[in-house]
């Protein structure tokens, strides 16, 4: 039955002691030292016990890095060195009652953080005691820290999201002359927002392949003749910032392709070319969507307005800090679009 006590009661046989249970009197100084060692030792536990004057009385399973061979009575400053017993001695000296307790933690030379918990006890008969547990905190605080940067990238990306969701939900509003329109226009591109992010998601935002990426934005709209759309690129990783904003550029530009035509029912209709080369400014990425032209539809269509929306233009050429360029050529017209490879946000 647990005791809440913390005194020596002599008539009732044992020993009453906060936080255990009870132990007999008679048997206890036999067996207590043999005990309580081996069971600390079995857990790997590390506890320093202090007599009151500051002096090693015990020490048990001592992290691997402060384990040595003696050939004295260890002391704070043999185990440890000057600066980590200077501190342990300034925490000791805070313990005035038995109960007090203190704790700080400390971080060694290769960035290992151990806490060290002291805490002064009254053995009845004895005097007063102080003991020291030793515990590595190393691991745990690096998941805290590492949550805390997460917590703070998701923020931080969540923050960018949303401005890029205001953007786009302003500039559909702007060149939309309908509710109607507006909302199929915007769920659309909300839907290529939602494709983006869950290819950077998926890679611990470390961002997306560019190939991943085109197949996630087209794949719907050409399963019924994937060859429509023929694919030359080099393997490239975009960036975040990359990821989202081109996939915006390639939802806008198969929904052109299949608003002006059902040019999709032709193979090799549209060719994909991504590429990534080197300036003197750094190196940069050429992305280059091209769709062939009908002879019949050639003398009907301004095909001078097909890639002039303004998420081309002005939204992905500006969130990439590049530039976009539009081609009209005999057979073919063309959406250009270059931007530096780092574009991280």
């Amino acid at each position: 039955m647990p005791i809440s006590a913390s005194r020596f009661v002599p008539s009732t046989g044992y020993a009453i002691v906060k936080r255990l249970s009870w132990v007999e009197q008679g048997e206890i100084d036999a067996l207590a030292g043999d005990f309580f060692i081996h069971a600390l030792v079995d857990m790997g536990a590390c506890y320093i016990l202090y007599d009151e004057t500051g002096r090693c009385i015990c020490i048990t399973s001592l992290p691997p890095r402060w384990r040595g061979k003696y050939d004295e009575r260890p002391s704070d400053l043999t185990l440890f060195g000057p600066e980590i017993a200077q501190r342990l001695a300034a925490m000791r000296s805070r313990l005035v009652e038995p109960g007090d307790q203190e704790d700080v933690e400390i971080s060694v030379a290769d960035d290992s953080i151990y806490e060290f918990r002291s805490r002064k006890v009254e053995i009845p008969g004895q005097g007063n005691f102080v003991i020291m547990s030793i515990t590595d905190r190393t691991e745990e605080r690096l998941r805290a820290k590492t949550l805390h940067s997460l917590l703070l990238e998701v923020s931080h990306r969540s923050k960018n999201l949303l401005a890029i969701v205001q953007g786009v939900a302003s500039h559909t509003a702007r060149f939309t002359g309908n509710l109607v329109d507006f909302l199929v226009k915007f769920r659309g591109r909300l839907y290529a927002l939602a494709q983006s992010q869950d290819l950077v998601t998926a890679s611990s935002w470390r961002g997306a392949d560019f190939v991943e990426l085109l197949q996630a934005q087209i794949g719907r709209y050409v399963s019924n003749n994937p060859d429509a759309i023929e694919i030359d690129a080099d393997p490239i990783n975009l960036t975040p910032n990359a990821a989202t904003h081109l996939g915006l550029a390639l939802h806008e530009l198969i929904v052109n392709a299949i608003t002006s035509s059902n040019i999709l029912s032709e193979n090799g209709a549209i060719k994909v070319l991504c590429r990534r080369f080197d300036t003197p400014e750094g190196p940069r990425i050429r992305f280059v969507w091209t769709e062939r032209v009908r002879p019949e539809t050639r003398e009907t269509t301004d095909w001078s307005q097909h890639f002039t929306s303004t998420v081309l233009q002005r939204i992905v050429p500006a969130a990439l800090n590049g530039y976009a360029v539009n081609r009209v050529e005999e057979n073919s017209i063309s959406y250009e679009l270059t931007f530096p490879v780092d574009n991280r946000s």
